[in-house]
């Protein structure tokens, strides 16, 4: 999952494990743990033709000094979220004994590009990064801090997601089932990568605690679809537009994260893609009245989100050279090229682009 999109980025818990939360209720403050002596692992095992995934965290040594510690973040309307969802429904809707019109070739094809695993090397730390870490100082340094932070956390919030999904549709769809683990395995590998970054300023995410501390969010399997699509594809322009940018603008380069953008938005591309398949296999989430409508809103809500948290860190975009009003609208009018419901996002990109202002 796109790792600086908006808030909307989506993890999924059972629902009897979970504290539940309705979409309209109110904001609350929750705990996100900064430990000394802890970090991210991910640990991946392919066996017998499907992937297994798990994230735990483990102990790692403190630099001299001394880790800081964060205890709380508030969580706002802006804050990246936890859903939940119906896993009875989802599991009717890709049940092949059920739905005769899914198209298998198709989730097939797909099946064969994950399991490709083009980026299976491609996250390697070097020293690089550490050294730029000490560089960035002052108020950029706090910046950073939090750009990892809530990158780490939608990225994880995709591999809770995606894992959860591929365990509850691996008997009535294995197919489909397989691709979401070999996605978690990918939003996994993004976590660990970016928990890592925080190590080199000394911090590190508690992701343990943060599945069980975190309050989940109930979404209809329609609007996850719609949510999580627009995010994987936003993430993959986002990605590939800071890329190009810093490629020509070498100036600005000051993290050596964003040097992997180039790959890693492929990931982002290819659980779009996979999404854009399932959307399609359920016709009527796209082509009636009430979805189009339903689209429509997730369109507006997710560009206007993004816009919102982006335009609070403006000082993180003109760090790294670019205007944040300027890359949002690149970003969406690039979107509307790739999305399932292209004519129903036209009309919107130009009433986005009239109502949102420039930062200051």
């Amino acid at each position: 999952m796109a790792a600086m999109t908006c808030s909307m980025g989506t993890a999924v818990a059972p629902r009897s494990t979970v504290a539940m939360e309705t979409a309209t209720s109110s904001s609350v403050s929750q705990r996100v743990s900064f430990v000394g002596r802890r970090s991210a692992v991910v640990a991946f095992g392919i066996g017998n033709g499907s992937a297994r995934v798990t994230m735990a965290a483990a102990g790692a040594a403190a630099p001299k000094g001394g880790k800081q510690q964060k205890k709380e973040i508030d969580e706002t309307l802006l804050t990246p979220r936890f859903y939940t969802t119906d896993f009875d429904e989802m599991e009717q809707l890709f049940n092949v004994e059920i739905n005769k019109n899914l198209n298998e070739a198709e989730f097939e094809s797909l099946l064969a590009e994950f399991k490709a695993d083009y980026n299976q090397t491609h996250f390697v730390r070097n020293p690089e990064f550490k050294v730029a870490a000490d560089k960035i100082q002052g108020p950029l340094r706090q910046i950073f801090v939090e750009f990892l932070e809530r990158s780490c956390t939608a990225e994880f919030s995709g591999f809770l997601l995606y894992k959860e999904l591929g365990r509850r549709l691996k008997k009535t769809n294995p197919v489909v089932a397989e691709i979401f683990t070999l996605m978690s395995r990918d939003e996994a590998r993004h976590a660990g990568f970016l928990n890592k970054g925080l190590s080199d300023f000394n911090l590190a995410l508690d992701l343990g605690f943060l599945t069980k501390s975190r309050k989940y969010t109930f979404f209809k399997p329609q609007f996850i679809f719609y949510a999580t699509y627009l995010s994987e594809k936003i993430g993959y322009w986002r990605y590939i537009t800071i890329f190009r940018h810093l490629k020509q603008n070498p100036d600005y380069q000051c993290y050596p994260i964003f040097k992997y953008f180039e790959n890693w938005c492929q990931d982002e591309n290819r659980h779009g893609d996979f999404f854009s398949a399932l959307m399609k296999a359920q016709p009527q989430f796209l082509n009636d009245w009430k979805a189009k409508l339903w689209a429509r809103f997730f369109c507006l809500s997710v560009y206007v989100t993004m816009y919102l948290n982006d335009v609070q860190r403006t000082s993180f975009y003109e760090g790294i050279g670019l205007n944040t009003r300027d890359f949002d609208m690149h970003v969406i009018v690039e979107v509307r090229y790739s999305l399932v419901t292209n004519s129903v996002l036209a009309a919107l990109i130009f009433f986005v682009h009239s109502i949102l202002p420039s930062p200051i």
